[in-house]
């Protein structure tokens, strides 16, 4: 991905809030779904992975959230469908790398580095990592 500006950081972020492709209610059975809230924020989502043969081949979300949630939420989204869930975990943890300032492989993250700055407002760390923990979630033990 080419360096980004903070303008077309920003953008990127706005496009994915007001134009998610994966926010909403999953369509067929087989997903497993996990609730997360935020006590800070507005953040009530409901974070839909469907596995299948040890890999991710949906993932969707719904619910209400704020511009950092539904961004990056949208973004992880985009980043798990199709991966094994090595490669998956694989990102999960790169971004909370990235997120919490310790070391990451930039490689892997496509436009979820647009979220690099987050750790410098604190309250935000919350919002862009819950979508994040909730796929987690559903991946730990896999």
């Amino acid at each position: 991905m080419p360096t980004l500006t903070n303008d077309m950081m920003r953008s990127i972020i706005m496009d994915h809030y007001s134009n998610p492709i994966h926010k909403h209610q999953p369509s067929g059975d087989g997903f497993i779904k996990v609730h997360m809230h935020s006590d800070n924020c507005i953040d009530d989502l409901d974070i839909f992975l469907k596995l299948y043969n040890n890999k991710v081949i949906d993932a969707c979300f719904d619910g209400v959230a704020c511009t950092i949630s539904t961004a990056s939420t949208d973004i992880m989204c985009d980043l798990l469908i199709n991966k094994d869930f090595k490669e998956a975990k694989n990102i999960i943890k790169q971004y909370d790398n990235m997120i919490h300032e310790e070391p990451f492989d930039e490689e892997v993250l496509d436009e979820a580095i647009v979220f690099i700055n987050t750790s410098k407002q604190a309250a935000r760390i919350r919002c862009a990592m819950i979508g994040w923990n909730a796929a987690d979630q559903i991946l730990k033990g896999k």
